[in-house]
């Protein structure tokens, strides 16, 4: 690697890569938005079309972190899988149904906070279970999980 011409030119590397990285996470946070948009619009169309089947929200509840049993929320929906875990509020908003499972928490009941929605559900997830959004709402309008 050629020499840096003093102080100056490490400052200009800095500084352009500073610029470089900010740009990079400004474009990166903006697809984030955009899927997020995309795929809220998509919950939306599918709460439409599960209404009009009949499919009525459910009272929705989340699972602890450790432990077993669930615990009360405040939320109404419907469950994206079966196993609970994820789900969308009748509002179009994205939940992980995973929250801790004080004994306080289990007394009160708990708030889940929406994540961004995303158009690849598991993306990334430990269990390799991905699917894409689309398929999992199709899923879901012809076997929804049930009381």
């Amino acid at each position: 690697m050629a020499a840096m011409d003093g102080d100056g030119g490490q400052q200009a590397w800095s500084a352009h890569r500073r610029e470089v990285l900010a740009a990079q996470e400004d474009a990166l946070r903006r697809t984030r938005q955009e899927e997020h948009e995309r795929a809220t619009a998509k919950l939306r169309a599918a709460i439409g079309r599960w209404q009009e089947a009949g499919i009525d929200p459910l009272p929705l509840r989340a699972q602890p972190y450790t432990g077993s049993g669930s615990v009360r929320t405040s939320l109404h929906g419907w469950y994206l899988k079966h196993d609970r875990s994820i789900a969308v509020d009748t509002e179009g908003r994205f939940y992980v149904m995973r929250v801790d499972g004080s004994l306080l928490s289990r007394l009160r009941g708990v708030t889940p906070e929406p994540s961004p929605a995303p158009l690849v559900v598991g993306r990334g997830a430990r269990d390799g279970e991905t699917f894409d959004l689309d398929e999992l709402l199709d899923m879901r309008g012809k076997d929804p999980v049930r009381p």
